[in-house]
């Protein structure tokens, strides 16, 4: 079990990050834009189940179980089903991703924080285009950012195999040593720190989103994204 001690916490505080050359923040999407306490993700996890259980007519504990697997040995469940099953991802993800999104709204602190980050900003996310526009747009901040790469733009390569990582860079023509990634799984960070990019891991209860959040590829630990916007802007004004 990974442990976050105080001190690792201490010495990874993001008001000690140096912002004075960042020019690109890269945010992912899913329990990073939004905390996962909004719930979203297992709304797309049951969709996931339900649409197991419909087309291998299995037992939902059996339909579950396969999701879990594939999600744990593959990065993500799709990656799972078109390599041992050959499902084709565009059906399964249109179908996972229809979720009831009107409890979302106007996030006037997120847009705040999102405003004063100086740079242009990016999302980087194993889910598609289509779930990440309504996501931003419900809450009000989808001009803050200059594109979603997504996992078709990644050639259905989920984080964090490096490739993508690579292609994203050369998209986005930024310098990864003047750019921030931020994510909720830690084993994620490590292709960008790798490339130079220094890296924020925001604090999961999930053990899969904590494995790796104790190694060095982990520069620095917020509780979520309001908190470290917050720190951020704080660090701005120094």
């Amino acid at each position: 079990m990974t442990e976050i001690s105080a001190s690792m916490l201490q010495d990874k505080d993001p008001m000690k990050l140096d912002t004075s050359e960042i020019s690109a923040w890269v945010f992912d999407l899913d329990n990073t834009i939004y905390p996962a306490h909004q719930s979203l993700f297992p709304r797309v996890a049951s969709r996931m189940i339900d649409w197991i259980e419909q087309n291998f007519k299995l037992e939902r504990e059996q339909a579950e179980a396969l999701k879990t697997r594939l999600f744990l040995e593959y990065g993500t469940t799709m990656n799972g089903l078109s390599s041992e099953y050959s499902v084709e991802p565009e059906d399964f993800l249109s179908y996972v991703h229809d979720i009831d999104l009107s409890d979302l709204s106007y996030d006037k602190e997120l847009d705040a924080g999102m405003s004063a980050l100086p740079g242009k900003k990016y999302i980087y996310t194993n889910g598609t285009v289509l779930h990440a526009s309504r996501i931003l747009e419900a809450y009000g901040i989808d001009h803050h950012f200059e594109f979603i790469f997504d996992i078709f733009a990644s050639n259905h390569l989920p984080k964090p195999a490096l490739q993508p990582y690579q292609d994203f860079l050369a998209q986005s023509e930024i310098n990864p040593k003047q750019a921030v990634m931020i994510e909720d799984m830690a084993r994620n960070l490590e292709p960008a720190a790798k490339l130079g990019m220094q890296t924020v891991w925001l604090m999961a209860e999930h053990s899969w989103a904590k494995k790796g959040a104790t190694e060095p590829y982990v520069h620095y630990i917020a509780r979520d994204l309001k908190h470290f916007l917050s720190d951020a802007q704080h660090v701005l004004t120094r």
